[in-house]
């Protein structure tokens, strides 16, 4: 069985590191990493995580959009393990969205985002991927790609009256009609 691993909270040094590339995708001690991260992600109600946030300084993030208790609008997608991930280009157009994270638990904020990127990662195969992502799934990349530079989506918020509680954020999206979000 794989463990679920404790993640760092706002003001862990963890959370600050620069990550690390990994060298070799096929060690086993990458393949337990991911598999504790995927079932982390999933028993947090995560829809993405990055190695830096079980302190852990590796260029190792998840992608995994899907519906949960905390995203319920989120589209359903396979999750995609990235691997030294790299940020090819993005549009010039940005969206703001609110934003949650694991790692500062009862906040949300709205973060402006590149709304479509390109971007690059090594598979659990060792082979290398190009993908466009868009919408919500690139949001989610780029916030679990701040996460190997050391940075939460706090530092992209334009303003503090751009921040909720968690409480707040669920009232205002089940309130919402979709069309007005």
């Amino acid at each position: 069985m794989t463990e679920t691993l404790q993640i760092s909270q706002l003001g862990d040094p963890a959370l600050r590191q620069i990550a690390l590339p990994i060298d070799n995708v096929h060690d086993e001690e990458v393949k337990r990493l991911i598999d504790s991260l995927m079932t982390t992600l999933v028993s947090s109600n995560g829809v993405g995580i990055a190695a830096p946030q079980v302190a852990v300084p590796y260029q190792l993030l998840i992608v995994a959009s899907r519906p949960n208790l905390r995203y319920p609008n989120a589209p359903t997608m396979s999750p995609t393990v990235m691997i030294n991930p790299r940020l090819l280009s993005h549009s010039q157009e940005k969206v703001k969205d609110w934003e949650g994270c694991l790692s500062i638990p009862g906040i949300r904020g709205l973060v402006p985002r590149y709304r479509a990127i390109a971007v690059e990662y090594t598979t659990l195969d060792g082979t290398i991927q190009q993908q466009t992502l868009t919408d919500f799934v690139a949001r989610i990349f780029q916030h679990e790609f701040d996460h190997l530079s050391g940075l939460v989506f706090l530092d992209r918020i334009e303003s503090t009256q751009d921040l909720v509680t968690e409480q707040e954020y669920l009232k205002r999206i089940v309130s919402t009609p979709a069309d007005l979000k």
